[in-house]
């Protein structure tokens, strides 16, 4: 990104060199000599030099726009300034054939310092300006930075799909397969239903919890084809409920994080509870822990976590004693994020 240029309105430029050519005759305000003539042509010398240095000031400052600056060009400001000595010195010529009583020699000394010291403000002034622009312009590009980053981050985060449960859906199609079971065609579909949900809710942000749901009992539908009667999920989400918004597969992947980590068999089946109150969806079950726990592919917690940072930036209540671990979700009944 090139450095901004730097665009000063006229009247600013105009009404400061009228103040600065006025205020020049200040001291011959209180003189007792004082003489309008000299005050009128001393004022419009100083503010004439004013007028010339903020736009040369500006031209120079705006000639390398390409290169970022955040710090003073002296050799800029030497260039300026001798420049700025010559104008002036012009302009005391000239001040000079108007007054020409005045003493030329201690005359064009007071006149050449207050040259320099005006070439001066106007230059520190531009290039605290310029500076400001380019800061703005850095923090700029860090944000949009920061933000691409992120919507990177959230696109892996939606497309990541346990492989675990893809392996184990195949070994029990393969299994069901070889005993001829009668819900070989219901599981193949099911499978199919997941796997189609999986890819239309990539491409989006958030989904009703209905449609969540719909992906909830597909997922079930295969695990049970799995573990029989150890596993069951009590779902009690009422109709306002079923139409807030959520990201897809989160009940899907706490649904899956309970699984991974709790013990799931006919002797002691794991009950899933999905219901909801106080303006959030909770989703609880005992807690059966393994002897071993599976390897994480962090694509359970973390990734809701992260997810609901990044869309809504609120945070999930984890509630977890000896015997039930819960987790509350913040209802979203609209999105406007971005």
């Amino acid at each position: 990104m090139q450095q901004q240029k730097i665009k000063i309105s006229q009247a600013v430029i105009w009404i400061s060199s009228l103040f600065l050519g006025i205020l020049s005759s200040v001291p011959q305000l209180a003189s007792h000599a004082f003489n309008w003539e000299e005050a009128v042509v001393n004022s419009a010398i100083t503010a004439a030099f004013s007028v010339i240095m903020w736009y040369l000031n500006i031209y120079m400052l705006n000639r390398n726009t390409g290169k970022r600056r955040q710090n003073i060009s002296y050799s800029r400001l030497m260039v300026v300034l001798a420049f700025g000595m010559i104008v002036m010195l012009g302009l005391a010529w000239i001040q000079q054939l108007i007054l020409s009583h005045i003493n030329f020699g201690p005359t064009m000394l007071m006149i050449e310092v207050r040259g320099i010291l005006i070439n001066l403000v106007c230059y520190m002034f531009l290039t605290l300006l310029q500076n400001n622009y380019a800061g703005q312009q850095v923090q700029l590009e860090l944000e949009k930075v920061k933000s691409d980053n992120l919507g990177a981050q959230f696109e892996l985060l939606k497309q990541q799909i346990n492989p675990h449960f893809l392996f184990n859906s195949l070994n029990t199609l393969k299994s069901m397969a070889e005993t001829n079971d009668s819900e070989t065609v219901d599981f193949i579909m099911k499978l199919s239903d997941f796997y189609r949900f999986t890819l239309e809710s990539r491409k989006l942000d958030l989904i009703t919890v209905q449609e969540e749901m719909k992906i909830i009992d597909s997922y079930i539908f295969l695990q049970k084809a799995r573990f029989g009667e150890g596993i069951t999920l009590t779902q009690e989400l009422n109709e306002n409920v079923l139409k807030t918004l959520i990201p897809p597969f989160t009940l899907q992947l706490l649904v899956e994080n309970c699984i991974k980590h709790n013990i799931v068999s006919q002797s002691k089946p794991l009950h899933i509870k999905i219901y909801d109150t106080e303006n959030k969806i909770i989703i609880e079950n005992p807690i059966q822990k393994k002897m071993t726990v599976e390897d994480s592919l962090g694509i359970g917690l973390d990734n809701i976590k992260l997810r609901y940072q990044h869309l809504l930036e609120q945070e999930i209540e984890i509630n977890s004693d000896e015997k039930t671990f819960q987790i509350k979700l913040p209802l979203i009944h609209e999105y406007n994020h971005y």
